[in-house]
């Protein structure tokens, strides 16, 4: 397990050492040129701006929807709390192409806003929804017994057991922005993403590319290390037994129309412009658009992808997650924090590492599925790794000992037991995994074999054309796919929440 769980480290740390390599080779002179350029600090503007203004009102959307969900008297709370959380089954590249369908002169800092605000708040909302429905309500019940009103309740008793969460989805948001390639190349919004995708396809492996994703990654570790600041150590677990009590939801009264107003606004925008511009296309080109080669064999792709980066993935991760829960300790932490430092970069920043260590090591690997399974695998990890970390937590060590004790050797003890019951999570783990495969973009455009052709490369290809009809059932298709996924991920929330 050691063994194993140590090699997938080790090349997790490809994209980092790729960096720290294409910098040194650079030189120092050359390398500080290029990274204080006119266009670096004009690229990183944007890129801050773009998350100072997005991920506020993420927080905002997504814990007011959260609150108004769970603690609230809101009519119809239970649809509205699955409505809210919809939007994460449709890629940011789809709802891009949605709104500069409706809207052709869309362009900009405040487009890249609309954008990333709709397609990312819900990253928020179901971390902070999970939390605040697992929230004890007694600290609140004392709170307004000394006289504090609902609002400074609120603010001063649950906001701070709010701040893992917020924290969390937060760091999510940005990291989504500083990896999203699609939806801001459609818009036309300079990012980093965009720019070393443009230096790439001009130049591959230029110095100035390089030197971008170096930039790049620094924000992202950045990222990181704000985000494990801003959590800090403290815990707000509930102490002692018994049955939690149900919180008091907060009448609205008067607020209640305005309120439902508010969320059908949120979800015509987030959900129903997307999907009634992306059925609308499908409309005018009908029913020859669905009968193509083409379709099918995307399809056919993504799903094939789609099963065996999960597979491959959800098996990855297993050593990382064993060693986590039977042997806690430096080593296994070290482990698995090279992994999420991974998995926090860009997808274009991976592939670029990938493409040039390919071709320079090993050339025969370049542009086969093996390659581009394995960028699935360090880009996607965490998501299998939570999952089984959780599902072996909840299967005794014990047990494996009582099947022993019966005369059960260890791997058939194992294999009998523990593999059994952390089957359920497993599953959980690789169904996330198959939705983040479905939709990805930046990697599958670099590393996939040639003639392979996705969901999400051929709705690319076809809607840099202005295709915008021939894309719609590529569209469709992803968000058909996504959509259990996103619901399974909900209910994965309600039921850590103890619903």
């Amino acid at each position: 397990m050691v063994l194993a769980a140590s090699l997938v480290a080790a090349a997790s740390l490809i994209p980092l050492g790729f960096v720290v390599v294409m910098t040194i080779t650079t030189g120092w002179d050359a390398a500080i040129a290029l990274i204080f350029r006119q266009r670096t600090l004009e690229l990183l503007g944007n890129t801050l701006a773009l998350a100072v203004i997005t991920v506020p009102l993420c927080i905002v959307l997504g814990v007011g929807g959260a609150w108004l969900v769970e603690r609230t008297s809101l009519k119809g709370n239970k649809a509205w709390a699955v409505l809210l959380a919809a939007p994460l089954a449709i890629p940011a590249f789809v709802n891009s192409y949605a709104w500069v369908s409706a809207v052709p002169n869309l362009q900009g800092i405040f487009s890249g806003v609309l954008i990333a605000t709709l397609s990312y708040y819900p990253l928020v909302y179901i971390p902070i929804a999970a939390t605040l429905s697992r929230m004890d309500p007694a600290i609140e019940q004392s709170a307004a017994s000394l006289g504090l009103g609902a609002w400074r309740v609120f603010f001063r008793v649950v906001t701070p057991q709010l701040r893992i969460a917020t924290s969390g989805g937060a760091l999510l948001v940005a990291l989504h922005l500083l990896a999203e390639y699609g939806a801001f190349a459609m818009i036309r919004f300079d990012t980093f993403t965009t720019a070393i995708m443009e230096q790439y396809r001009s130049t591959f492996s230029g110095a100035a590319g390089n030197m971008l994703a170096s930039v790049l990654v620094a924000v992202c570790l950045v990222l990181l290390v704000a985000e494990a600041r801003l959590r800090g150590d403290a815990r707000y677990a509930r102490i002692g037994s018994g049955v939690q009590a149900t919180p008091a939801r907060l009448a609205l009264g008067r607020w209640q129309a305005p309120a439902q107003l508010g969320l059908l606004a949120l979800a015509v925008v987030a959900v129903g412009v997307p999907l009634w511009m992306t059925i609308a296309w499908a409309s005018q080109g009908g029913g020859a658009i669905w009968e193509t080669r083409e379709l099918a064999g995307a399809l056919g792709s993504s799903l094939w992808l789609g099963v065996l980066g999960a597979v491959v993935t959800t098996v990855v991760a297993f050593p990382l997650a064993f060693l986590a829960v039977r042997f806690p300790g430096w080593l296994s932490r070290t482990l698995e924090l090279s992994n999420y430092v991974t998995s926090s970069m860009p997808g274009i920043v991976l592939a670029l590492a990938f493409v040039t260590v390919a071709l320079r090591a090993i050339p025969g690997v370049y542009q086969t599925t093996g390659l581009l399974v394995a960028a699935y695998v360090l880009l996607f990890l965490p998501r299998a790794l939570v999952n089984l970390r959780a599902g072996l937590a909840q299967a005794p060590k014990e047990l494996e000992e009582a099947a022993q004790a019966l005369g059960k050797p260890p791997l058939l003890a194992f294999s009998r037991v523990t593999l059994r019951l952390v089957a359920p999570a497993a599953a959980g783990g690789a169904a996330l995994v198959f939705l983040a495969v479905v939709n990805e973009l930046t990697a599958t455009l670099l590393l996939s074999p040639l003639g392979t052709k996705t969901l999400a490369t051929e709705f690319w290809s076809l809607s840099s054309e202005i295709d915008y009809v021939g894309a719609a059932p590529y569209a469709l298709l992803m968000i058909a796919l996504s959509a259990p996924m996103t619901y399974l991920l909900f209910q994965q929330s309600k039921k850590a929440a103890g619903q």
